[in-house]
């Protein structure tokens, strides 16, 4: 993909810098961007990538600038969108007939809100899409209604505002509560005397020991089951199913083309097809394997 100094952000006080940098790179014609989008797809030729990337590093940066509101600085906004921006290429369609940046906006503020939601609190929140649609359109709603102030709600805001973007009205006021109140130390004693710590009132959440075994064995069933089933696959089959499907940084379709000596649609057949029939081979043997505890 792009080369990561072509689109490094660097501290706060660099952000004007970099500002200027980026417009150095220029916008890309309808004909030019179709061009290089269909080379990095059929191809991965990570220069059209690049090319790609740098010439909407202006809408990753005015994208930004409209999450200043959130206490966080820009630069760090920016570098989170770059990365959104990368991942847009990298799955964009050419031939479904839109621009790239309307199919990358969605990636970029994607990027930038789960950056946002992870910095806000150390309490993990806004895990649904409401309630991330909720986080970023509360204080908006709020101070259309003038009701900017600390404490809780008036029962018809809430309403108005549950209303305006259908969530729960007990989600609304549980998220405006969060975000008017601050992280606690787990260290805060629970007395005035100091004595005692919140900490020391947390429930252990890690699974015991009969859990974990039950887990252990339930893993290596289904590896078994995957072993077994991978032997039914011929050896073209299996090899191309676990490049492709089981290793951490699979093969690309380029790669075992010519491996093979045939196209990239003929290797995408091939593992759609052993796919399928492993699905078919482990469903049987866990059938088989039902009836035989069954008749025992």
């Amino acid at each position: 993909m792009a080369s990561s100094a072509a689109i490094s952000v660097g501290p706060e006080s660099n952000l004007t810098r970099y500002l200027q940098e980026i417009r150095k790179f220029p916008l890309l014609s309808p004909q030019e961007e179709l061009d290089l989008s269909r080379a990095w797809r059929d191809r991965e030729d990570t220069a059209a990538a690049h090319k790609l990337v740098t010439s909407h590093l202006r809408l990753v940066a005015k994208i930004a600038m409209g999450y200043r509101g959130y206490g966080l600085p820009v630069s760090e906004l920016i570098s989170e969108g770059n990365i959104g921006m990368m991942q847009a290429v990298r799955r964009f369609d050419p031939d479904r007939g839109f621009r790239l940046a309307t199919y990358a906006m969605w990636w970029i503020r994607a990027a930038m809100q789960e950056y946002i939601l992870h910095s806000w609190s150390l309490v993990k929140m806004g895990t649904t899409a409401a309630q991330k649609k909720l986080f970023f359109n509360l204080r908006r709603l709020k101070g259309q209604m003038q009701a900017i102030d600390d404490g809780d709600l008036k029962p018809e805001q809430v309403d108005k505002i549950a209303t305006t973007l259908g969530v729960n009205e007990s989600d609304v006021v549980s998220m405006n509560r969060r975000l008017a109140a601050p992280d606690h130390s787990l260290n805060a004693p629970l007395r005035v005397d100091g004595e005692g710590e919140w900490q020391d009132w947390l429930v252990d959440e890690h699974e015991n020991q009969e859990e974990a075994f039950a887990e252990s064995e339930e893993f290596s069933g289904r590896k078994a089951l995957l072993t077994e089933a991978l032997e039914t696959l011929n050896p073209r089959e299996r090899n191309i199913l676990t490049e492709r499907r089981l290793k951490d940084e699979p093969s690309t379709l380029e790669d075992l083309s010519h491996h093979y000596g045939v196209s990239r649609e003929r290797v995408r057949q091939i593992e759609a097809r052993a796919f399928e029939k492993l699905q078919k081979a482990m469903a049987a043997s866990v059938a088989q394997r039902r009836a035989a505890s069954a008749a025992s």
